[in-house]
């Protein structure tokens, strides 16, 4: 199978092109650059062949002979979405609808989306798929509106598959602190303490990069009536945890470090999500990793490169530090487009 992975140089596509390659298929990537300052470590035996292009820019003829999508590239993060919320619509939402529909016109037959389980925003109890959603950001409103947009795009011909992560933790070529774990990971290493302001009651699923990919790599060699038009949580249901659970998960796992808590805070994002449909509907399909794995695995790999503060701050990893950097010096224009040398 001929498949075309937008974002092959961020946290997750780093991992997903080397497994699908290994499966036998033939990867075409797409990425934009804009985190190519960040790689922290060699992590993986082989990368895709890959075009250097935003969604926008992408043309008909970019899809020919490509039997499956897997649509990683986004702005990627609340914080980040929120900068500019107007150019996140044009990219997250507007950019993805384009993508498809060139994917259709080109005739590719599968579009996997990647999703997010932010979409149920504030939930009381535990949500799935037919749970109503509650996106809180530009974000993660943008996952609805695309969710809702090739849905209506789905027929004999096109297969859309949505695909809502828990969020994502585990180390990655393409490092991000910017997420829960991996962020409190960072800072056990560096500093041997983890001082958080609000008392860590929200709960959240988690999902580890490499079962992500997994997933996705299920979904393409699924039946095709399995996953038509499908939502699926990306998780394990026993891996809803609290912040503070985290925040003790990873104090455990690296010695010395020090975790205390505060107030209540200002985020009051809070779900738990069920994940039995994937775990039921979805052939072969199980989280190898969890939270405490995925701890000891970073501290390994700090251990490892002896991860320095710097590296742990500065804005290879983290992505709202990098876009500001090019916005600033005048890299990407106000529609996040690369500016002509």
């Amino acid at each position: 199978m001929k498949i075309l992975v937008t974002g092959t140089e961020g946290y997750l596509g780093c991992l997903l092109a080397p497994e699908l390659m290994r499966d036998g298929h033939d990867v075409l990537g797409v990425d934009t650059g804009f985190y190519k300052a960040g790689w922290l470590y060699n992590g993986v035996d082989t990368t895709a062949r890959t075009l250097v292009r935003d969604i926008r820019h992408l043309r008909v003829e970019d899809l020919s002979g490509v039997d499956a999508v897997v649509h990683l590239a986004e702005l990627s993060n609340d914080p980040l979405g929120q900068l500019s919320p107007t150019i996140t619509y044009e990219i997250n939402h507007a950019g993805s609808v384009h993508l498809a529909r060139l994917a259709k016109q080109a005739g590719v037959s599968r579009f996997v989306y990647m999703s997010s389980c932010s979409v149920y925003g504030v939930a009381d109890g535990v949500v799935d798929e037919e749970s109503e959603v509650d996106p809180q950001t530009a974000y993660a409103e943008c996952k609805v509106l695309v969710e809702r947009d090739l849905t209506s795009m789905a027929d004999d011909s096109f297969s859309p598959t949505f695909m809502r992560n828990a969020t994502a933790y585990g180390a990655s070529p393409r490092m991000r602190f910017d997420i829960v774990l991996n962020n409190l990971s960072g800072l056990a290493w560096t500093r041997r303490e983890i001082t958080m302001t609000s008392d860590g009651s929200p709960w959240r699923p988690l999902v580890h990069g490499l079962d992500i990919a997994q997933a996705i790599r299920r979904v393409l060699e699924a039946p095709r009536d399995l996953v038509h038009a499908q939502k699926f949580n990306v998780g394990a249901t026993e891996h809803n945890y609290r912040v503070r659970d985290i925040a003790e998960i990873v104090g455990e796992t690296f010695p010395g470090c020090a975790v205390s808590f505060g107030d209540s805070g200002g985020d009051n994002r809070s779900y738990r999500v069920s994940f039995e449909k994937i775990a039921n509907k979805l052939p072969g399909f199980a989280c190898q990793w969890d939270a405490r794995r995925g701890a000891e695995q970073l501290h390994d790999v700090f251990s490892r490169i002896d991860m320095d503060e710097a590296t742990f701050t500065g804005r290879g990893h983290t992505r709202l530090l990098q876009l500001q950097h090019l916005i600033t010096t005048g890299q990407l224009d106000d529609a996040l487009f690369w500016r002509a040398p």
